[in-house]
């Protein structure tokens, strides 16, 4: 089928769906019901012209991702952070009004600390995954002469190091849950893109990685700036840190080519190449419950019409089989058109005798130039 263009993350006990401009956050909450929130999102590449371009979209939705993936982790949250036990109305009634004044203040102090927390996640990363990996390839430069082979140790190093990144936080609890919804995630997408009827039975039986995963995209940020520096010689040291930090949204916006293109495509080189994105989702999925998959569910079904998605791909798969059976018949009827004009053009017994005649005078003379 043609991919959905729906994606998602999973959140704090729940998941967060979007299409196009829509997003919903489908959470369970402590009293087990599943609570939706659906909202809009107008992304960068849709208020600004030029990041619709390809590489630049690609920046353009790893920053959106951030953003979005930020303010849906944070309402998650907000489930989780007080008790609800009250049992007098008044009681209740003034704890809601407390609340709300809370909320206000919160939604006030929020994008301060969403942005803080953020640049704050920035520079560490950048801080772990490209200065320490160059830092320690820079160990080897009187040892190792060549520039390129220090360019793939330091690439190495930076595998390593985020290999060992999300083993590390999949040790943690709280994370091994929201792993599991992100399993969820994934096999409630592949259900509808695999054209089965979007329930908890079907959703189970789907597999729990998916090409268009974000642990696929961070994985070929790595590889791809591996190939990327190996080509970037530059003498003076703190140019080539630089060129390393200014470059990691350029290498963003190939890697998300490559997911997008792998997405779309089903071809075996493609599926080859998708092997390790797929590898280490084993490592950021995990297989969810029933529960999870319902919440994943209520997700989709908030911002993505699957049952018009499955009944559009259905009428284009019957087209193309009716295109393709109509060319089979006109190459069938070519063929027998050109077999009929061959049998026509028969030789008829006279035409036969003459041509034995005539190769019978060619062979004695044949003979008489021989014996001469």
């Amino acid at each position: 089928m043609k991919p959905s263009g729906i994606g998602g993350q999973a959140v704090i006990e729940g998941v967060m769906m979007k299409n196009e401009s829509e997003y919903a956050v489908a959470v369970r909450r402590p009293d087990n019901k599943i609570e939706v929130k659906k909202d809009i999102y107008i992304g960068i590449k849709d208020r600004i012209a030029i990041f619709r371009l390809p590489v630049l979209r690609g920046m353009a939705a790893f920053a959106d991702s951030l953003i979005l993936g930020m303010k849906t982790l944070t309402y998650s949250a907000d489930f989780y952070e007080e008790d609800k036990d009250e049992e007098e109305d008044e009681e209740l009634s003034a704890m809601v009004k407390r609340r709300r004044i809370r909320k206000e203040k919160r939604n006030k102090k929020e994008a301060v600390t969403m942005g803080i927390t953020m640049v704050l996640s920035i520079i560490i990363a950048v801080l772990v995954f490209v200065l320490v990996p160059f830092s320690l390839a820079e160990l080897f430069k009187g040892k190792i002469e060549s520039f390129a082979l220090r360019s793939i140790i330091e690439g190495v190093i930076r595998l390593i190091i985020f290999i060992v990144y999300v083993k590390g936080i999949t040790l943690m609890k709280e994370i091994k849950r929201v792993f599991m919804y992100h399993g969820a995630e994934h096999k409630v997408i592949n259900c509808v893109e695999r054209g089965y009827e979007l329930n908890v039975e079907n959703a189970k039986k789907q597999t729990k990685e998916h090409k268009r995963c974000g642990t696929s995209f961070l994985l070929y940020v790595v590889l791809i700036s591996i190939i990327v520096f190996v080509f970037i010689q530059v003498d003076t040291l703190w140019l080539r840190m630089l060129l390393r930090i200014v470059l990691v949204p350029f290498i963003a916006g190939i890697a998300y080519e490559f997911i997008r293109l792998a997405g779309r495509t089903d071809n075996a080189v493609m599926n080859i190449l998708s092997k390790p994105g797929l590898w280490l989702q084993g490592l950021t999925t995990k297989e969810p419950d029933n529960d999870m998959l319902e919440v994943a569910i209520a997700s989709v079904e908030a911002v993505f019409d699957w049952k018009a998605y499955q009944e559009k791909n259905k009428r284009r798969s019957k087209t193309d089989e009716s295109k393709e059976t109509e060319a089979d018949e006109d190459n069938t009827e070519d063929i027998q058109e050109e077999t009929a004009a061959f049998e026509d053009v028969s030789l008829d017994e006279e035409d036969d005798d003459e041509i034995l005649k005539a190769l019978d005078r060619y062979l004695m003379m044949e003979d008489e130039k021989d014996s001469d």
